[in-house]
């Protein structure tokens, strides 16, 4: 049995797959701060045999938590002499430009623990100047003194080669082995000095944070059984082992949203739908990725914190590329200083968790504002909801401020959600490209199918997708996901004047450093699967374009053909191409999949019941442009592979509802996933 958790902001998910393909699911309130609680619970709650448990699969935001609330530990810097400031310059391209009062984000390690050491290579990894290793042990116990508990090591040019940091790390750890420590190069082996200093910082912040947790999950796990396979989710698409991803914690900063990612990927490939948008609705954010012809983009340009005022702090490991926006089920509304309705980021969280959740919670939210125009039902909740609560709390903070009925303002609230999350779906589509109109939304998290039906037929989007057991779909994509190991190595040339020999050399090494590390994780070469790509650019531009390169060994014909689609993808993503101009390869990028066997999805298997027999009920409903409307709502897990239904409808299940508007319809595939037409 494959079991996997995913700790969200409010509920704690898991999903089950057994040999015959069954799948199995169970949700349960996040316990913040000891998280390991809410995944004790979660498994208690699904009744499963913990004897039969032979993989265990975790996404967690513990990582993501202690960045964003600054619960990490003091943390100290060794970097070269010269560059103690780097993290206080960061870069100039901040995205409010034009704000004279701009403040650059405060960094997380201060200056007094910042501290410069003589050492010197120069860009190709020849050394200049030795490591002067009586000022590192100044260094060390001014730390000690000042009580650091983690240090980052960040030298200039160590992505080339990281001799001293190698150097630096083996004699912190011979004479302060209590003391987490994290050299640069070994979260990433790319240029850019804030960026990989940035990285190596914030993975030393929150090292002993994760160590600690994944030290009691495991404790608490032994409990219950004793012989599975642990894995963790990484931010990147694929699993790591809980011993790396202490070393490495950084990887796991996307740990939960990027599994529904790749989930959608591969339910895409079982129904033949390559091209799709994930879209994942959960009580804190909205989340939403683009797959073209069934890839999943990976990027190492990304910012947590980052928004249109604020630049944020580089994280230069592999993360999927992803929108996230403060807008899901808990987002509190209300109204701001100019008197304009607003959604989010701000979010009842778990505790209290919106009004309806009967926990102490006084501001409106979506979740309350859909249960107002009927689109969710009291008697769908764990506890006994208090509508005229609910309706004078909507009342109070937003129908009376606008001099409106509490439909129209529950109704209000849903459509500046509804903008918030188009707008997001518009980034990583029409603004990268490409024609939404070509993809299919896979539809998912407790609120995904609620929202998706409306946002999709204004997108253009013909069909949307909603999986079975789509409130816990990422807790699914764990269960279809492989080991992956990203290396990253810069390797800046022309490409008219590359050595191949070099070139090929390098592409070896990197792959037999990642076999070397999958056998001592306890994955047999043959299962090791390889793919590579270069991030090239035209000569004396800023910015990369990824592109896959064949496995072999690379020729100058193979890389004639990497350069023509490394134009057409320029094209497509800024609008033009310099076919005359020259090129130069930035990156070097292996990714290495070390591959699980995986369960296959059962087919459904007709019940017997009839459509009439999946009627719970009709209640009346508001639409936007059409008002309230009787609509039918159907119980899920009733139906059956020949349903229809024809909206307005309404379907659900114990932890989400599925919207269907006038004029779209839906059926159920063989495998119990919901196909909405849109209309469009």
């Amino acid at each position: 049995m494959r079991v996997a958790t995913d700790i969200g902001g409010t509920f704690t998910d898991l999903v089950y797959i057994d040999e015959t393909g069954k799948i199995g699911v169970a949700k349960s309130h996040t316990t913040p701060p000891n998280f390991e609680n809410g995944v004790l619970n979660v498994i208690k709650e699904s009744g499963i045999d913990t004897k039969q448990l032979d993989t265990f699969i975790h996404g967690t935001t513990v990582i993501i938590n202690a960045l964003t609330e600054r619960k990490g530990v003091k943390t100290g810097l060794i970097t070269t002499k010269g560059f103690r400031d780097v993290l206080e310059i960061a870069r100039g391209n901040r995205p409010d430009l034009f704000n004279i009062q701009y403040k650059k984000p405060t960094p997380f390690v201060p200056r007094y623990l910042r501290k410069e050491i003589e050492e010197r290579l120069n860009y190709k990894g020849e050394i200049i100047e030795k490591l002067n290793v009586d000022r590192l042990k100044e260094i060390i116990e001014y730390f000690k003194s000042e009580n650091v508990e983690a240090i980052a090591v960040s030298y200039l040019h160590s992505y080339s080669n990281p001799v001293h940091e190698i150097e630096t790390v083996k004699y912190i750890k011979e004479v302060w082995p209590e003391v987490a420590v994290t050299a640069s190069h070994e979260v990433t082996r790319e240029w850019r000095e804030y960026e990989r200093t940035s990285t190596a910082v914030l993975n030393s912040y929150v090292k002993p944070i994760a160590s600690t947790y994944i030290d009691r999950l495991e404790k608490e796990l032994s409990k219950i059984e004793k012989d599975s396979n642990k894995y963790i989710m990484q931010s990147n698409g694929g699993t790591t082992t809980f011993e790396q991803s202490k070393q490495t914690p950084i990887n796991m900063v996307e740990s939960g949203p990027v599994a529904g990612i790749y989930g959608a990927a591969i339910l895409g490939k079982i129904l033949g739908e390559e091209n799709i948008i994930a879209f994942d609705i959960g009580g804190t954010t909205a989340k939403c990725s683009l797959i073209d012809g069934g890839d999943v983009k990976v990027t190492t340009e990304y910012n947590i914190e980052r928004n249109e005022r604020s630049a944020g702090y580089p994280i230069k490991v592999p993360v999927v590329d992803i929108v996230e926006i403060g807008n899901g089920g808990g987002s509190i509304a209300w109204i701001d200083d100019g008197g304009s309705l607003r959604v989010g980021p701000q979010s009842s969280g778990a505790l209290p968790g919106p009004v309806a959740y009967g926990k102490g919670g006084t501001e409106p939210t979506t979740t309350d504002a859909n249960l107002v125009v009927g689109r969710l039902s009291p008697k769908n909740f764990d506890n006994d909801v208090d509508m005229e609560k609910v309706k004078e709390v909507i009342a109070e903070k937003i129908a009376n401020k606008f001099e409106v009925s509490v439909d129209e303002a529950a109704l209000g609230i849903i459509r500046i959600a509804n903008s918030n999350m188009l707008n997001a779906l518009k980034l990583i589509s029409v603004r990268k490209g490409y024609d939404p109109r070509d993809f299919t939304l896979v539809a998912f998290g407790g609120g995904g199918s609620m929202h998706a039906p409306a946002l999709a037929k204004e997108l253009g989007v013909r069909k949307v997708i909603v999986p079975v057991a789509s409130s816990v779909f990422s807790a699914w994509g764990m269960l279809m996901t492989d080991l992956r190991h990203d290396y990253i190595q810069t390797f800046i040339r022309r490409v008219d004047d590359i050595d191949y020999d070099e070139f090929n050399k390098l592409l070896v090494q990197q792959e037999n450093k990642a076999i070397s590390q999958y056998e001592d994780e306890g994955v047999e070469k043959d299962r090791v699967l390889f793919t590579r790509y270069v991030d090239l650019r035209y000569i004396g531009q800023e910015h990369t374009v990824k592109v896959p390169v064949p496995n072999g060994v690379v020729t100058k014909d193979t890389m004639a053909d990497v350069i023509k689609k490394f134009h057409d993808t320029h094209e497509q993503l800024y609008t033009f191409k310099l076919e005359d101009s020259p090129t130069e390869i930035v990156n070097v990028h292996l990714m290495a999949l070390g591959s699980v066997q995986k369960p296959e999805l059962s087919k459904m298997e007709h019940n017997g019941l009839s459509l009439q027999d999946a009627l719970k009920e009709v209640r009346p409903v508001l639409y936007e442009d059409h008002g309230w409307i009787d609509t039918k709502v159907f119980d899920r897990s009733k139906l059956n592979t020949d349903a229809i239904i024809e909206g307005p409808a309404i379907i659900e299940e114990s932890s989400a509802s599925t919207v269907v508007y006038p004029d779209q319809s839906v059926t159920v595939d063989i495998y119990g996933n919901l196909i909405i037409k849109t209309g469009v």
